[in-house]
C-alpha cells in the first residue's frame, strides 16, 4: 500500500528491525558485493592487532543499505528521490539494528507530493549509528 500524502502527518514514524545479530559472514559478502575488500570489515587479525579494534566492523554502505531497506518497505520501490546518511558509531558483528523514519514535511510543488523523513538508525543498545535524511515521492 503507498503512502498518501493527505493521509500523513508531520511526526509520524515508521521503523523496522532491518538486522538481527549481523554475522561477520555478512560483512564478507557485503565486500564482495561492493568490491570493497577494506580488512577492517573482513580480516579478524588485521582488525585487531593491527588497526586495535575490539574486532571487525560492518562497512558503512552496509548500515546505511541496511537502513534503506526500511525506506524502500515504507515508500516503496522507485519513490525515493534522496537519501543521504551520516555515519555516527561503527556497527559490530553481533548488533541488532533497528531503523526509525520520522515524517518532518509533506510537500506538493508542480504536481507532485513528497515527504520528507529524518533517519535513525540505532543499535540493540540504543546507541545511534546513523542519521539521515530521506524524500520520497507520495500519492495525493
Amino acid at each position: 500500500m503507498a503512502l498518501k500524502a493527505s493521509e500523513l502527518t508531520v511526526g509520524d514514524t515508521y521503523s523496522e528491525i532491518v538486522v538481527e545479530d549481523l554475522k561477520r559472514t555478512q560483512l564478507v559478502q557485503y565486500a564482495g558485493a561492493s568490491g570493497d575488500y577494506n580488512p577492517l570489515h573482513t580480516d579478524e587479525v588485521f582488525a585487531t592487532q593491527v588497526a586495535g579494534y575490539p574486532a571487525v566492523f560492518a562497512h558503512g554502505m552496509l548500515t546505511m543499505g541496511m537502513t534503506g531497506k526500511l525506506m524502500t518497505n515504507t515508500v516503496g520501490d522507485g519513490r525515493l528521490k534522496k537519501y543521504g546518511v551520516r555515519f555516527k558509531a561503527q556497527v559490530w558483528p553481533g548488533d541488532t539494528l533497528e531503523a526509525k523514519a520520522t515524517v518532518a514535511a509533506i510537500n506538493s510543488e508542480d504536481g507532485e507530493n513528497t515527504v520528507d523523513f529524518e533517519i535513525e538508525t540505532t543499535n540493540q543498545d540504543g546507541v545511534v549509528v546513523l542519521t539521515g535524511q530521506a524524500t520520497a515521492r507520495v500519492d495525493a
